[in-house]
């Protein structure tokens, strides 16, 4: 390796984030995973998730290490012991489960008043399953869970299609380019 080789490696180091990805049970956590993930690592059969699981995989220069966070009422309660170090938060909306949004803003109000939780720490809403002709729009999503009054750290809302990849893409550029200004 010459000298350009290893100034070109030292100058390139991918920055490391660790990523909280919370939301109900069905909203789509572990397929919008399995999508961001490379093909290679990607998994056929996506079954609920049990607890917790980590994946680690590059986009948009940053090395990720995401932690699919169970969405079962029974397992929300560990969601807090993550909390202190994430450096980003995925928060996943199934916005064809117009019955739940109660449930998820409850869940997102408990997350935005927890102590662990720093104001640093940039939040990226997948409003999920626009594919469907059920779904809220964005718009709504924000106005049921009430989404303009987080005034003390950045968030997005980006509308998405866990099954076909459409706007995924989108809201890990905007969460890659929040961790590169911290």
């Amino acid at each position: 390796m010459g000298f350009l080789d290893r100034l070109k490696a030292a100058l390139s180091t991918k920055k490391k984030a660790r990523i909280l990805v919370i939301g109900l049970d069905n909203a789509g956590k572990t397929t919008i995973i399995n999508k961001l993930k490379p093909k290679k690592m990607a998994q056929s059969d996506i079954v609920p998730t049990v607890g917790f699981q980590v994946e680690e995989f590059s986009k948009s220069n940053i090395n990720f290490t995401m932690f699919d966070m169970s969405g079962q009422g029974r397992y929300r309660n560990l969601w807090e012991h993550y909390y202190k170090d994430a450096q980003g938060i995925i928060f996943v909306i199934d916005s064809t489960d117009k019955l739940r949004m109660v449930v998820a803003k409850d869940e997102l109000d408990h997350l935005l008043k927890h102590g662990d939780v720093a104001s640093r720490v940039p939040i990226l809403f997948f409003s999920n399953k626009m594919d469907l002709p059920t779904s809220l729009a964005p718009l709504e999503c924000v106005q049921t869970l009430e989404l303009d009054r987080i005034k003390d750290r950045t968030w997005h809302i980006m509308p998405c299609s866990a099954v076909t990849g459409d706007g995924l893409q989108g809201g890990i550029d905007w969460l890659a380019e929040e961790l590169k200004k911290k």
